[in-house]
């Protein structure tokens, strides 16, 4: 019994004298670079030190406010609401084991980095409600886990990518009220078999955005009235200028006539 006891006090000798495992280096650079690029006014992200990033997880559990752990990674980001301003940092591709990223409802700015094509595990992006601008990257068709893309309410420009429409997860997708023009490509506007369709308020609210399942876009031409207007001033124009013709025309006519029936008298003789 002595033996087992004093072999249980070794076990726990060296439990307490081992360091903590620290976290993946990839995360810890990932939060690190987060951390710098977002601005917190309100100090929402407390403990977001670099003491704490070096060790940001406790098998499921996290220490930082936001973050979500799964087995030691991150597997969650979840900063909503929080009036969060500056930019999203590309080095987010470092949390490779990140499945779910809403940054939704704070004032960010710059573009949304084309390094996230390297998130393979990321099912929700959620960036809505902010002031992202520049283009959608094509290169999140590389996260073919992804079931929600949210990007609604922003300043986003140029095309829908349509390499979008060949995530065969997508269940919700929504770009509405940016400032994307182009065509909806067809494989999400129009999709076929069991895969989600999206009707119009997915799309609405770009004012240069056109395709199903918006409706047609509005003649920027003259009106309906305008050309009827238009071709009842130029037939009565015409119809004016005839009569004027034809006038003139019978009056030239007419001193013709008359001039030949004086040469005709003179010939005559007088009886």
């Amino acid at each position: 019994m002595a033996v087992y006891s004093l072999i249980i006090l070794s076990l726990l000798t060296c439990a307490a004298v081992l360091p903590l495992a620290s976290s993946d280096p990839s995360d810890e650079a990932c939060l690190t670079h987060l951390s710098q690029s977002l601005k917190d006014p309100y100090k929402n992200l407390q403990n977001w030190t670099k003491s704490t990033f070096s060790n940001p997880c406790n098998g499921f559990n996290s220490y930082l406010p936001g973050a979500t752990c799964n087995n030691g990674r991150i597997y969650k980001l979840s900063f909503s609401n929080l009036s969060l301003q500056g930019s999203i940092s590309p080095y987010l591709s470092n949390c490779t084991n990140l499945q779910s990223l809403d940054l939704s409802s704070n004032a960010l700015t710059g573009s949304i980095p084309a390094d996230l094509q390297a998130l393979v595990n990321l099912a929700v992006l959620n960036l809505s409600a902010n002031r992202l601008e520049g283009e959608i990257p094509p290169q999140l068709t590389s996260c073919a886990y992804l079931n929600v893309i949210d990007l609604h309410d922003n300043l986003l420009t140029g095309q829908i990518p349509q390499e979008l429409g060949n995530l065969l997860r997508l269940s919700s997708f929504d770009v509405s009220n940016n400032r994307l023009s182009g065509p909806i490509p067809p494989t999400l506007g129009n999709r076929s078999g069991n895969s989600p369709r999206f009707n119009a308020s997915s799309f609405e609210g770009n004012k240069d955005l056109y395709g199903y399942p918006l409706p047609p876009l509005k003649s920027k031409g003259l009106s309906i009235l305008a050309i009827v207007g238009i071709g009842l001033g130029s037939g009565f124009a015409s119809l004016v200028l005839s009569f004027t013709g034809v006038c003139i025309w019978l009056k030239i006519t007419e001193q013709k006539m008359a001039h030949e029936e004086g040469k005709i008298s003179q010939l005559m003789p007088d009886y």
